[in-house]
């Protein structure tokens, strides 16, 4: 597309953006509409300051006339918009906000299917064998007395960063990844982020993108931070994941092509799955299976942690978390079975939470706040975009000749790619 040529001063800094088309301009219009109903749908805005102020200002509308516009919107994209890319990014992202409208409007709709448009595939039911094969895992890992989640729990506590090193720790982390990511899919100018921690909050860590290449991270201390899981976090939520992808993106789609509808970030779109996949895959780049239990090592250093004194002990613990991931990994996949148990088998919040303990192995605490989460109003439906985001992208890097990857990956960072777009290059 052309960029219209007047500028206008962007949310919250003095950046200049170019005025959107009026496809652009609608589809900001209506994810600022429906977060007015939903809150919390979009996730970050950096477009005209302009054009939200309008929609801050106006009337809010009714949910019907919401559908409307999302139905009204979809025809026009496929009318209007000539770019193939372009086109079928807009359309996807218009099934799932036409989904969330029709909810909103108060039309039934089995929760299988929410989640599948909102997602843009269907999601991944697993059976329960898949869990407990991936226990049987951890059970030769960890043997001993008692149960599998009390053993985990034990040993997890062996893992935990103590609160008053995190930012030390997470600031080395993240110098290294960033370096890291400079090497292998460059910076844009002028990026950067500011890593905070918060309490009460039903996610483990999160980013929000705020425009002009910046971010802050905050990292949910409810519950105690592993160094295990730490190293995968801050990759996650910065370089490779999230934070560099909207930044490259902002900078290539939104500032250099002038494709505004990238300006705004929604929340139970097909963009939650590619976004929460690319991050999930990117700490393999950021940290290597080969080097994890090196870099744990450091770690336990950098954050004082006990087991650091007996350097034998600290590459036992390091090596035998590595071995652990990929058992780990597979066990937090249960979340999509225990929301679909919740949401669209009308399981109780007793039952779920069983589950969560007896099938998930996870600790009365943890299970509490992964059910938290499932069961809140906005997450409801995006339990699956992590598991099935990042399967679903392990296997379109995978049809690649392993020296493409890194290449291949990138393309995740600065291209509209929506998982249809994927599939249909899987074949």
């Amino acid at each position: 597309m052309t960029a219209a040529r007047e500028l206008v001063p962007a949310v919250g800094g003095t950046r200049l953006v170019p005025a959107p088309d009026p496809i652009a301009a609608d589809y900001l219009r209506l994810g600022l509409r429906l977060d007015q109903h939903i809150s919390g749908v979009v996730d970050g805005y950096f477009g005209p300051a302009d054009l939200k102020a309008e929609v801050d200002l106006e009337q809010r509308r009714p949910p019907a006339r919401i559908l409307a516009d999302a139905r009204a919107l979809a025809e026009r994209v496929q009318r209007e918009i000539q770019e193939p890319g372009r086109r079928a990014w807009l359309a996807d992202q218009l099934v799932a906000l036409e989904a969330q409208a029709r909810t909103l409007a108060g039309e039934p709709m089995p929760y299988r299917e929410q989640v599948e448009l909102m997602m843009g595939f269907a999601p991944t039911i697993r059976d329960d064998a898949v869990f407990d094969a991936a226990a049987a895992v951890i059970d030769e890992h960890l043997p001993g007395p008692g149960s599998l989640a009390a053993r985990l729990e034990a040993w997890d506590a062996t893992l935990e960063v103590p609160v008053d090193r995190l930012p030390a720790v997470v600031d080395w982390l993240l110098d290294r990844y960033r370096s890291k990511a400079a090497a292998d899919f460059g910076l844009p100018e002028g990026e950067g982020l500011h890593i905070g921690l918060v309490r009460d909050q039903p996610w483990g860590a999160y980013n929000w993108y705020h425009g002009g290449r910046r971010s802050r991270v905050d990292i949910n201390t409810d519950l105690p931070v592993r160094a295990s899981s730490l190293i995968l976090m801050i990759a996650h939520e910065t370089y490779p994941g999230h934070h560099l992808e909207a930044a490259w993106k902002e900078a290539g789609l939104v500032d250099s092509a002038g494709s505004l509808e990238g300006s705004i970030l929604l929340i139970n779109t097909p963009e939650s799955p590619i976004s929460e996949g690319l991050a999930d895959v990117g700490t393999s780049f950021a940290s290597p299976l080969a080097e994890r239990a090196d870099l744990l090592m450091e770690l336990f250093d950098r954050a004082g942690m006990p087991v650091a004194s007996d350097r034998a002990l600290a590459r036992v613990t390091a090596e035998r978390a590595v071995e652990l991931a990929a058992a780990r990994d597979a066990l937090g996949a249960v979340r999509g079975n225990a929301a679909m148990r919740r949401h669209a088998d009308s399981a109780s919040h007793e039952d779920v939470l069983a589950y969560l303990q007896d099938v998930g192995r996870f600790s009365p605490e943890v299970a509490a706040k992964r059910l938290e989460f499932i069961e809140h109003p906005l997450w409801r439906t995006y339990a699956f975009v992590y598991a099935d985001g990042a399967a679903l992208i392990e296997r379109w890097l995978e049809a690649a000749p392993a020296s493409e990857r890194v290449g291949r990956f990138g393309r995740l960072l600065h291209e509209q790619l929506t998982p249809g777009r994927l599939l249909a290059e899987l074949g």
